[in-house]
């Protein structure tokens, strides 16, 4: 594949969903790029179609289900016209960090049993104990402390931030060129998404890969992203460079995501407290537009 081909190339997307209600058009002919080193997001509230979208890229959709039409190239393959490219690509050139990192591990196997195979699937030729010493290296690049004790552990074992650090070593098993990662971070307090996003940012800069980001929040988006696609009712309303979008959004859509991100209310010095500013004493919400 030649170096300006991008990683993902999809061109008139249109997935219909087939329900007991009739056939829903869940996205709606959206186009967008993602190349090496970039990371493009796609954001909107729940049921824009962002999460639809990815499955979609991916051919993960049940079959019988969701008719897609349009054009997805992954690494120059249409995973639309040819479903046997899907499978090709699949854990070889792109990679999922699924959305919940609490429910997408077997709870059942080991730490090491889930990502060992997730290796084997990659190289096949290596042996069990090749495969843990492959392994214990990857949740080490991930920051997972003291992997070699950590291999035969259960997911229920670790925090939410360690299991969504194990699901990315999980993708990264395959060594693959993109990632598509839906919502990494939701079910994360702050804190975490804050050192989980640093990652990805620190493996994104030392690989090259490049990464599709499904989110609703805008302040994630804001600091990852090179472009993003805003979506509502399964359209793009607004496509843009990270800071075209969040500084200077064209779209009353946009502005009102904007605008439900919470912040922080000003700093009363006086009284060592968050106020608004008029010195009356007064404790105001950390958060505007919260109530008491």
């Amino acid at each position: 594949m030649a170096e300006d081909t991008p990683l993902l190339d999809v061109a008139d997307l249109q997935v219909e969903l087939i329900t007991g209600q009739g056939v829903v058009r869940a996205v709606d002919g959206v186009t967008f790029t993602v190349r090496r080193g970039e990371t493009v997001t796609l954001i909107g509230e729940s049921g824009s179609g962002k999460s639809t979208t990815a499955m979609g890229v991916l051919r993960l959709l049940p079959e019988g289900l969701a008719v897609l039409s349009g054009s997805v190239r992954i690494a120059g393959r249409d995973v639309v016209a040819d479903p046997d490219a899907a499978r090709a690509v699949r854990g070889r050139t792109v990679s999922l960090i699924p959305q919940d990192p609490m429910t997408a591990l077997s709870p059942v196997h080991t730490i090491g049993r889930q990502l060992g195979d997730a290796l084997r699937l990659r190289h096949p030729e290596l042996t069990r104990t090749e495969a843990r010493d492959k392994g214990v290296e990857l949740l080490g690049r991930v920051r997972i402390s003291e992997p070699e004790t950590r291999w035969k552990a259960y997911p229920h074992q670790f925090s939410g931030g360690m299991l969504q650090r194990i699901l990315i070593a999980t993708a990264l098993a395959a060594e693959p060129e993109l990632l598509v990662a839906d919502e990494p971070t939701s079910a994360l307090d702050a804190t975490v998404q804050a050192s989980v996003l640093d990652l990805l940012m620190e493996l994104q800069e030392h690989t090259g890969i490049g990464m599709l980001m499904i989110t609703h929040d805008l302040g994630v988006a804001r600091l990852v992203s090179d472009r993003i696609h805003v979506m509502k009712d399964g359209r793009f309303v607004e496509s843009g460079s990270a800071e075209e979008i969040v500084e200077r959004p064209a779209e009353p859509y946009t502005r009102e995501l904007l605008a439900a991100v919470p912040h922080l209310g000003a700093w009363d010095e006086d009284e060592n407290s968050y106020g608004d500013g008029d010195g009356d004493g007064r404790i105001e919400p950390l958060v505007q537009g919260a109530t008491s």
